[in-house]
């Protein structure tokens, strides 16, 4: 093929059937829809030439800056886009998690700005979030920027009705499949697809992946956070299921080594969620039957997340306290404390009261003499042992409540004797009226 430009390549990436022999069904043949072939390297190609193309010319002849609130995909897109035009781009978030991809986007030549947002994700509807404020700023008509908007752009899904769908419905000789199984991000890309495929067939069935609550998978909201996302509508969806970072991993390791898909872990949890949905579907079934899931990008930029959780595949040993390897009785066994509660032992025990938030987050509003040690970072000092006299009272707090409780049932198993988890994190202090502070 030949193109004049590479944004001409983008899309028309092949659906691969996986093979039966691996998934193990037998009545639905299973495909894998290659996003992670896309010129950039993912599904977010798509979207981010979408919302950018039209403002591109208007924003050469002013020297604008593109500007996402992005921590991935959709900003290395958009950064490489931004570039091609002459134009700087610049991504906005409240903590970059995976060191490969803030390295790749300063190697594009992105600008990045991590601002001191209360939690680790846009939420619309703190109206008092810096985040929040400069996502407003940044959508008033007349901002000086070009402002891609992905978690509200209507161009985000309609690349995918418009394209990734009907590419699927064209690959499977003009019928849509029965199932469609998609991980849940911005949205965009399953919203947009269930939108061709139902057009095509409303029969079609639509699945949605979300993340665990207290786990992190690159690319994929957890079953709160999706709420909150502008493009996210419950009706898409026939059902929606939380996968694991462990059975993201697993479904991730399954189709490298395998079926030969170079996939990340967003694929990995696509195909662990679409097995695991299908398998009793299948045993009721005798009729064949297709089901499509995406593989949104490839692995290699997640090696650091393979590390950190599955140490022993990249040849070294298994981490040692970690809360990887916590049951989820421990987890659920763990001292949590409301907000009153916690008031009250502060104030006749004085324990070390520790925030596990980004820096920017902690510097926003915290609780007054707390300790800030990222979450990243106080696992790396459990390692170690513990990192607290026993004779220490300890309060962790997080966002929401869920990383604080999985490190104090670590320290409990590690022998500490008085650790506690606040329950529902900072924001819940704060929703409390409880005092915080800002540095």
């Amino acid at each position: 093929m030949r193109y004049d430009r590479i944004t001409d390549a983008i899309g028309n990436t092949p659906l691969v059937r996986i093979d039966r022999a691996v998934h193990g069904l037998r009545h639905i043949d299973l495909y894998a829809k290659l996003e992670m072939l896309n010129p950039f390297g993912s599904v977010k190609d798509r979207a981010a030439w979408s919302m950018a193309r039209p403002g591109l010319p208007d924003a050469v002849a002013r020297g604008a800056t593109v500007v996402e609130l992005s921590s991935g995909n959709t900003a290395k897109a958009l950064a490489v886009i931004a570039g091609m035009h002459g134009l700087p781009f610049r991504s906005v978030t409240n903590r970059m998690r995976v060191p490969e991809v803030k390295e790749l986007l300063l190697l594009l030549g992105a600008e990045i700005e991590e601002l001191p947002g209360r939690t680790e994700c846009l939420d619309p509807t703190d109206t008092e979030d810096p985040l929040t404020l400069f996502h407003q700023e940044l959508s008033r008509p007349g901002s000086p920027s070009l402002h891609t908007d992905q978690y509200f752009n209507a161009l985000n899904a309609e690349a995918h009705a418009t394209g990734t769908g009907p590419e699927i419905v064209a690959d499977l000789d003009g019928r849509a499949p029965d199932w469609f199984i998609a991980c849940v991000g911005t949205a965009g890309s399953s919203t947009g697809v269930a939108r061709a495929l139902r057009a095509h067939d409303p029969a079609v069935r639509v699945v949605g992946l979300v993340g665990q609550k207290s786990d992190f998978i690159p690319g994929i909201r957890n079953v709160d956070e999706v709420h909150e996302v502008g493009l996210f509508d419950p009706a898409t969806y026939d059902t929606i299921e939380a996968v694991s970072a462990d059975e993201a991993l697993e479904g991730m390791l399954t189709l490298i080594r395998r079926c030969g898909l170079l996939a990340g872990p967003t694929g990995g949890a696509a195909y662990y969620g679409a097995v695991r949905h299908l398998r009793s579907l299948d045993a009721e079934s005798t009729d064949r039957r297709t089901a499509v899931f995406i593989v949104c990008d490839r692995v290699e930029s997640y090696l650091s997340y393979v590390r950190e959780r599955r140490p022993e595949l990249l040849g070294r040993p298994p981490a040692r306290n970690s809360v990887t390897g916590l049951t989820d009785a421990e987890v659920h066994a763990a001292t949590v404390i409301d907000t009153a509660d916690a008031q009250k032992w502060i104030a006749a025990e004085r324990p070390l009261v520790v925030d596990l938030r980004g820096p920017f987050a902690y510097a926003a509003l915290h609780i007054d003499g707390s300790i800030n040690i990222v979450d990243e970072l106080f696992e790396e000092l459990l390692r170690g042992g513990l990192p607290f006299s026993t004779r220490q009272p300890v309060l962790l707090a997080c966002p929401v409540g869920e990383k604080s409780a999985q490190y104090a049932a670590l320290l409990t198993r590690m022998g500490h004797p008085d650790v506690r988890s606040l329950a529902g994190g900072i924001i819940a202090w704060r929703d409390a009226g409880a005092p915080l502070v800002r540095d």
